[in-house]
């Protein structure tokens, strides 16, 4: 077998689905079936597949240029792009470094936080806090601020970078005072004892993702920024999952009331049809990069960072965003899922949970969830699981019709 699947052992694996076409939020397998894609081809099909809107797009910058370097060359797609994040971002978020993928993106804002504190003069700032249960990329670098047990950290001993880690917050996105207080008090211990090597605080904030769909509150993120500038630490929101509606609001950040120094885009930003990242910076942390010294320039250059093809399609995606409501939508699939989803019950069930396009059934024991990949496409819907979590994160332009059937589907599963 030539072709290597991700996240497989290939001796065992079951031969994958092959899909012949795609179309809306609908998969057109070789074999005849079709099914609806429940999970947006790993989150990132927000406006659903072969849109009219963006294929026009891409077919008019195909015309002109599909790639030009940034190095000692600019073009017009990245520069209108880059104004248009920071229009649309969090006010302060003022810089935008474009990389060709999320855990790309995560890797730069790393380097990012290091290097701006020893621009500062702060040399002994080079490690990042982050929290149990994150998921933030496979890269080096990105898979060393991801979960210490379960993010694969065994495998590579000795080669990722020593990191520190927190609980995950507790308490759901409706979290009460005490346990937001516990949260807190657990930051503010490991900052108060090792803020003077620690860079950065890195959180997906509100949802972490494939890290195991913890929610948590904005509250803690609010009172979080707080801390981190108490001290001197940075602090960056990896929103490559969360960004462009995912957590019912454009961006998470957006339900927090905060500005973080470093926020991450990537999926939703390119609605699925390439790899490409952003990483926003506010004035603060660009201006300690501007320099007569060299070595204070920051050293990081992706061959298709600012893509023209890549940015025209964000652009597209972006204008659909707005022109099309999609926050609205995104809030009829909410309440959607809190009827069917929440509801859900049975004695393989632990916990259920909504927040914004993302319903989640998570169980005590993955074995209660094995070969309901097959039970689902059975029925129509392409639902991927993974570890003891079933969930959907469907397309924006999925229909009532289709996302109740998804629903039917995950219903079925736990009442057999």
């Amino acid at each position: 077998m030539s072709l290597w699947y991700p996240y497989a052992q290939m001796k065992t694996m079951s031969p994958p689905l092959d899909v012949a076409s795609a179309s809306g939020a609908v998969l057109q397998l070789t074999d005849g079936r079709k099914l609806i894609d429940s999970i947006s081809s790993w989150w990132c099909v927000i406006h659903g597949y072969n849109h009219p809107v963006i294929n026009a797009a891409i077919q008019q910058q195909l015309t002109q240029m599909s790639h030009v370097m940034l190095g000692g060359l600019t073009h017009e797609p990245a520069r209108k792009l880059a104004d248009k994040l920071v229009a649309m971002t969090p006010d302060g978020l003022n810089h935008v470094f474009f990389g060709d993928s999320g855990s790309v993106g995560v890797e730069i804002a790393l380097k990012m936080a290091i290097q701006y504190h020893k621009n500062a003069g702060s040399h002994d700032k080079t490690q990042i806090l982050a929290l149990e249960k994150a998921y933030h990329g496979d890269t080096i670098g990105a898979m060393s601020v991801c979960d210490p047990v379960e993010g694969m950290h065994s495998l590579f001993a000795g080669l990722l970078p020593q990191q520190r880690f927190l609980p995950a917050p507790i308490g759901g996105f409706d979290a009460d005072e005490s346990a937001t207080q516990h949260n807190l008090k657990l930051l503010s211990a490991m900052l108060d004892e090792h803020a003077n090597t620690i860079a950065a605080f890195i959180v997906e904030p509100l949802i972490q993702a494939a890290g195991g769909f913890n929610f948590y509150s904005p509250t803690y993120l609010k009172e979080a920024r707080r801390i981190c500038d108490e001290h001197n630490v940075l602090l960056i929101f990896d929103e490559v999952a969360t960004g462009f509606g995912r957590a019912g609001s454009l961006f998470a950040a957006d339900q927090t009331g905060i500005t973080p120094d470093i926020m991450v885009l990537g999926k939703g930003l390119t609605a699925g049809y390439a790899g490409h990242s952003a990483v926003m910076a506010t004035d603060r942390l660009f201006n300690a990069f501007l320099s007569d010294d060299e070595s204070k320039s920051f050293m990081h250059g992706p061959t298709f960072m600012g893509n023209p093809m890549a940015c025209t399609i964000a652009l597209s995606s972006i204008e659909l965003f707005e022109k099309e409501d999609r926050l609205s939508r995104i809030q009829q699939i909410e309440s959607i899922l809190k009827d069917r989803i929440l509801p859900i019950t049975g004695k393989a069930v632990k916990d259920t949970r909504v927040l914004g396009a993302t319903g989640v059934v998570e169980v005590d024991d993955s074995a209660s969830l094995q070969g309901v990949q097959n039970f689902a496409a059975d029925r129509g819907v392409w639902l991927r699981p993974f570890g003891t979590y079933a969930y959907t994160m469907p397309p924006y332009v999925i229909t009532d019709e289709q996302l109740h059937q998804i629903c039917d589907v995950l219903q079925a599963w736990f009442k057999q």
